[in-house]
């Protein structure tokens, strides 16, 4: 019978799905292994980069169950979101339908591939169930002091019309709908995240070997610490009468106090307070106070893009060591969100205020000695520092600090880049967060028994403004501290709270869900997730919340774990013509299309023999062919199959072409635990599989060729799982897809091997010499063989690959 992939592939899904193949034991005992694959939007399809994230998270699902592991492979969905309101607005659908009815249909797309998630565990985050205990962490989070409601400037996107988190700014642009970001002052509710960032930083030195070292530089270098002084400049007499008695002083940070000596001004940023008060009341020139409007309503990203660009603000401050004034500039490299908007500049020892201080002709000072030009940013001894001078730059760092505390002026402190994470968002469709405004008590959190607060679903979506705002009567109610009547709040949850916690929300048991959002017992049992697989583009945004989100729910008694995800693989982009797909670009494949021509056999193969996993992948036509190819062939073989298990070889007995083969087979047998368990380099083990079936393809031994296929069936059942299911059925009983066999080493011992002779760059020929042969042998029967393309030529070097190859290197004489 022919291969005829869809036949096979709808047998066996509707087989697993009876069974219940793929749900983890309710006991808490076993061995576990949990793998996740970061879980999809509902957009409407599938696309490749899909397909390759889950063939190889359900590989490893495979695998490990083999192992006799209790193992947790789910999804879900990851519903919430402006597309889905974008998508409303576009069809006229509302975003729960929207949402809903493409969940429907990419779960069948999912059942077709034949990956082995949980069917039993399965939920979208814009399930009331989840918002529910969602709700009930936020509630928690803001009793405890970690969430808090203030106004600030934020990143606002007009096109998406909300605020965005600084990580959800990229080069000044909103993530997902690249449009330009703007500031806005508004209030906002916030988590403390910053309370974290020692701990963040700490524990990612529990991840070294496990996490790619990309990602865990990305993360220390977001949460960016940084230790050194911190200080007042006191303003001159003079400066605070023009700011009419409202400021004394500013507070400043430095990394580098033993420069101090070589401060000669200091920069405020433009959104600081010293700075709007001039701008308010006129006391800046019209046309520098209309520059200085500019840069605060450009973003981080934009500044930084810009060259240095500063005014003078009339300002004094003294210097807390020297007692010299020194000028206060604004400068649009300062940032109002790193060490108070305020920096003290010293131009010979940093390359940014020495920019800015050759432009506008202020004084530089050289306090450390070293480096022939300016500025010179490393350490050294200091000069013209008063009584620090001499010291070296790590003990005067130092000195200096103590000094400062010492005369109550200062203080060693920590600095961190990393900003607290804005969690409002000013759309629909999303969690609601639940909390009151009360007149009489203020901010009040909704009761834990009135729990889910959920969506109302009679709105009207325009893309303007949030519909929850002008819904006439959802965001009316009464206070749940005093019972007056109230008003709901209608900013909704960032989409990036719901998967900062659905690892756990899969770790419990769904015949609880009901009771709780996460079980304690059961979370300790499978959490963290062995083995987390998705995209380096979540480097910082998720996979930083995550583990923020884990260690809160940790110290809220939800768990005792203190990392989420254990080893993490990012994958690389699946590519067409060296362009990542996108359907704007008119460059994407469908999976569905693909399934459809050639079987989900052949596009998990294709997927997972193309490139590495973390490397990308360039789609190739004839690649995918080729894969079905492999698969078509290797079941056209079960006719040389004899007998239903595995038989007792006498490898004495064997022809020269049956030793090879066996050879093959055992070789890819020993390759795969390294494969499935450290190198993830599935193309390897397919590639060594490939060559094991040529090898069994050139010997007509049946005991060598179902021993070959009793083994080759086992080792591509987590990457092919269809076919070699169907063949093993119908050999073996399914007896081969136990645990991985032992390697027998009697096949490795050989009577000869075959070496590829190379000359002066080119295969010519091959040799076969006995394995104890010495290296002087082996050279000699590779000259003698290639003696014709030896003529007329001098070996200028010889190398020897054992059991491989003969490489000679030539030169015409």
């Amino acid at each position: 019978m022919s291969y005829n992939p869809s036949q096979i592939e709808a047998k066996w899904q509707k087989i697993w799905e009876e069974e219940g193949a793929f749900e983890p034991s309710d006991s808490l005992t076993q061995k576990k292994k949990y793998i996740l694959s970061m879980f999809p939007f509902p957009s409407g399809r599938l696309h490749m980069g899909h397909v390759r994230n889950y063939a190889i998270g359900d590989a490893f699902a495979r695998y490990y169950r083999k192992q006799d592991f209790n193992v947790l492979h789910p999804i879900g969905w990851d519903a919430f979101g402006m597309p889905a309101e974008n998508a409303a607005i576009k069809h006229g659908r509302h975003p729960k339908d929207w949402t809903y009815s493409n969940i429907d249909y990419m779960r069948k797309e999912l059942n077709t591939l034949g990956l082995s998630f949980s069917k039993t565990r399965e939920f979208a985050t814009c399930d009331e169930l989840y918002t529910k205990w969602e709700q009930e962490f936020i509630i928690k989070m803001f009793e405890e002091g970690l969430l808090y409601r203030e106004s600030t400037t934020v990143n606002w996107c007009g096109e998406c019309h909300t605020v965005l988190a600084n990580e959800q700014v990229e080069e000044g642009c909103c993530w997902r709908c690249d449009n330009e970001v703007q500031l806005k002052e508004m209030p906002g509710y916030y988590l403390d995240i910053i309370k974290y960032a020692d701990e963040l930083l700490d524990d990612l030195k529990m991840l070294e070997g496990k996490w790619p070292n990309q990602v865990l530089t990305m993360q220390e270098n977001w949460i960016g610490k940084s230790q050194g002084l911190e200080f007042t400049f006191e303003l001159s007499k003079e400066s605070k009468e023009k700011l009419g008695g409202h400021f004394e002083n500013y507070t400043v940070f430095t990394t580098r106090p033993d420069t101090i000596y070589g401060v000669t001004y200091s920069a405020l940023a433009a959104e600081h307070p010293i700075t709007k008060y001039l701008l308010d009341h006129d006391l800046l020139e019209s046309a520098v106070a209309e520059k200085i409007v500019v840069i605060s309503n450009m973003t981080e990203i934009e500044r930084a893009k810009e060259g240095k660009e500063g005014y003078d603000l009339g300002l004094t401050v003294i210097h807390p060591l020297t007692g010299e004034e020194i000028p206060v500039w604004t400068a649009n490299f300062v940032l109002a969100s790193y060490g108070g908007g305020a920096v003290m500049a010293v131009p010979a020892h940093d390359e940014r205020d020495f920019e800015f201080a050759t432009k506008y002709a202020l004084p530089v000072k050289r306090v450390i000695e070293g480096g022939e030009e300016l500025p010179y940013t490393g350490t050294g001894d200091l000069i013209e520092s008063d009584r620090f001078s001499c010291l070296p730059s790590s003990e005067a760092k130092i000195a200096i600090i103590n000094a400062f505390e010492e005369k109550g002026i200062g203080k060693g402190t920590t600095n961190y880049k990393l900003r607290n994470w804005g969690i409002s968002r000013q759309r629909y469709w999303g969690a609601p967060i639940p909390f009151v405004h009360c007149e009489s008590c203020g901010l009040v959190a909704e009761k834990v028994e009135n729990l889910p607060v959920a969506l109302p679903e009679d709105v009207e979506i325009t893309g303007e403004g949030n519909p929850l705002d002008n819904h006439p009567t959802w965001k009316k109610c009464a206070c749940p501290k005093c019972g007056a009547d109230a008003t709901r709040e209608t900013d909704t949850l960032d989409t990036f709270v719901q998967s900062s916690w659905y690892q756990f929300r899969y770790a419990t048991n769904p015949k609880k869900w009901t009771e709780t959002g996460i079980d304690k017992e059961e979370a300790n049992y499978w959490l963290g997730v062995d083995q987390y697989i998705g995209g380096i583009e979540h480097a910082i945004l998720h996979l930083l919340y995550a583990r923020f989100f884990t260690k809160v729910l940790r110290d809220l008694g939800y768990h005792d774990i203190t990392e989420p995800f254990e080893n993490l693989l990012t994958q690389g982009m699946v590519l067409m013509d060296g362009a990542k797909m996108s359907k704007s670009k008119g460059n994407t494949v469908d999976p569905d299309a693909l399934v459809e021509k050639y079987g989900a056999d052949t596009a998990r193969l294709f997927t997972l023999f193309a490139a590495p996993p973390a490397k990308e992948l360039e789609w190739n036509d004839s690649a995918v062919e080729g894969a079905f190819r492999f698969i078509k062939k290797l079941y056209e073989r079960n006719t040389k199959v004899n007998g239903n298990t595995l038989p007792n070889i006498d490898q004495s007995s064997l022809s020269k072409e049956s030793k090879l083969a066996r050879v093959k087979v055992y070789e890819a047998l020993q390759k795969s635990t390294d494969v499935y368990e450290k190198t993830f380099a599935f193309n390897t083990l397919i590639a060594a599989c490939m060559e094991a079936l040529n090898a069994l393809d050139k010997q007509d031994n049946q005991d060598v060729w179902t021993e070959g296929m009793y083994i080759m069936l086992n080792l591509l059942e987590p990457i092919i799982p269809h076919v070699t299911t169907e063949l093993s059925e119908a050999l073996f009983q399914r007896e081969n897809l136990g645990r991985v066999l032992e390697v027998k080493e009697e096949v490795f011992v050989q009577e000869s091997i075959m070496y590829v002779v190379m000359i002066g760059g080119k295969k010519r020929t091959q040799i076969e010499v006995s394995p104890s042969a010495s290296q002087e042998e082996i050279l000699e029967t590779a000259k003698e063989a290639g003696s014709k393309w030896l003529e007329g030529m001098t070996v200028v070097k010889e190398i020897v690959v054992p059991n491989k190859l003969v490489n000679l290197a030539v030169k015409p004489q």
